[in-house]
């Protein structure tokens, strides 16, 4: 084995049940044989969620600046409200396979709503009250007979302009150009404030540098923009209010015939926070397989991309190439395992369709990884030296 790489430090915080197994197989085959790492593991969890252990995780992660995170937790919510003194805010960027990234906003929105039944006949009011002023009310709805439901939803202009500068800087970094879509014809004053805003932004900050890399920036509705997106070759950025990037992103996902297949790296303004993660869940069904003993064929692309993203981050804070050109190595090992025809039974049931997939046509998750270990060390030791 050749010397390791010194690759600095990151925050590992870790998912559960079979992304948390094959999160285990990752580091011990394909990351801590070539990487001299120092991982801090963050103690914030489901079964460990003391406040003075959230504070310590909080404060070391922006220190070192990457957190690789096995899977999107069930309890984000309460991440963003615990660490929200530390971390001020960041924008969700989701891509699939290369071709098109979404970045969606992580901040308020339908996340931070205030909802409720309403039990009967009644008057819906919301009041704004100013710090200095009189309060102004707002006739919502009139409920009559059997009542229904209301929500409340809100978000701030700092909070939008963070998502602007985070969205424009990504188009930039890719050379794609960028487009925001809302649904403004309905909501007016709500998804109009996210027009306004990203349009003044652009037009001040950036209209310069896209001219200058050949990109540009639209604002299209939402219906407008799915449709273009499902005609489209890919090759842009796609920045979603928070509940549209929710559902696109998983949209995008499908496109490529596996959740697997999606990379989810969450940018924060000061430019130096990243948080990458595998966007799928825990994938329970295969744990209870694993736990029976029974084979499982969990495709571990999106869990692998999640520690080359942030190491790639590393890299660019460090301006380390080694471990840049580690992290895009094993990186294209993964691309070129499956072009090969290795790969997992998600992408053999993509290719072949369900019916005719036989047990031929995929390997299991263990021999999966174990061959992109194969293929990662002979793609190293053909590499020239730096």
């Amino acid at each position: 084995m050749c010397k390791k790489i010194k690759a600095g430090a990151v925050v590992e915080m870790k998912g559960d049940e079979m992304t948390r197994i094959i999160w285990e197989l990752i580091k011990e085959k394909l990351i801590f044989p070539y990487l001299d790492l120092f991982v801090l593991d963050s103690p914030y969890g489901e079964q460990n969620k003391d406040a003075n252990e959230r504070e310590f995780a909080a404060k070391a992660y922006m220190n070192v600046c990457v957190w690789h995170n096995s899977v999107l937790l069930p309890y984000c919510e309460l991440l963003w409200r615990v660490w929200s003194p530390f971390l001020i805010s960041g924008w969700n960027f989701v891509q699939g396979y290369f071709l098109l990234a979404i970045t969606k906003s992580s901040d308020s929105g339908y996340k931070s709503t205030t909802d409720f039944v309403v039990p009967g006949p009644g008057k819906l009011e919301m009041t704004y009250t100013p710090e200095n002023g009189e309060p102004v009310k707002y006739v919502v709805h009139e409920f009559k007979g059997t009542g229904g439901v209301a929500l409340g939803m809100y978000n701030t202009d700092s909070s939008i302009r963070d998502f602007a500068h985070s969205s424009f800087q990504m188009a930039l970094s890719k050379v794609w150009p960028l487009y925001l879509s809302t649904k403004n014809t309905i909501l007016k004053k709500y998804d109009g404030r996210f027009k306004d805003i990203f349009q003044e932004i652009y037009e001040k900050e950036y209209k310069a540098q896209f001219e200058a890399k050949k990109i540009w920036y639209e604002h299209r509705l939402i219906d407008d923009m799915v449709a273009q997106a499902m005609k489209s070759e890919g090759g842009f950025i796609w920045a979603c209010k928070n509940y549209d990037g929710d559902v696109q992103s998983d949209s995008v996902a499908q496109g490529y015939g596996s959740l697997g297949m999606m990379t989810s790296v969450l940018i924060c303004p000061d430019g130096r926070t990243v948080e990458s993660e595998a966007a799928h869940g825990t994938v329970t069904r295969h744990y209870r397989q694993h736990q029976q003993g029974k084979e499982t064929s969990t495709n571990p692309i999106a869990s692998i991309f999640a520690w080359t993203r942030g190491l790639l981050h590393r890299a660019k804070l460090d301006k380390n190439t080694e471990l840049r050109v580690f992290s895009e190595a094993l990186e294209a090992v993964c691309i070129e395992t499956i072009e090969a025809g290795f790969m997992t039974k998600d992408l053999a049931i993509c290719i072949k369709g369900l019916p005719n997939v036989t047990r031929d046509d995929y390997l299991n998750t263990f021999q999966f990884l174990d061959k992109l270990a194969e293929n990662l060390k002979l793609k190293l030791s053909n590499q020239p030296k730096l």
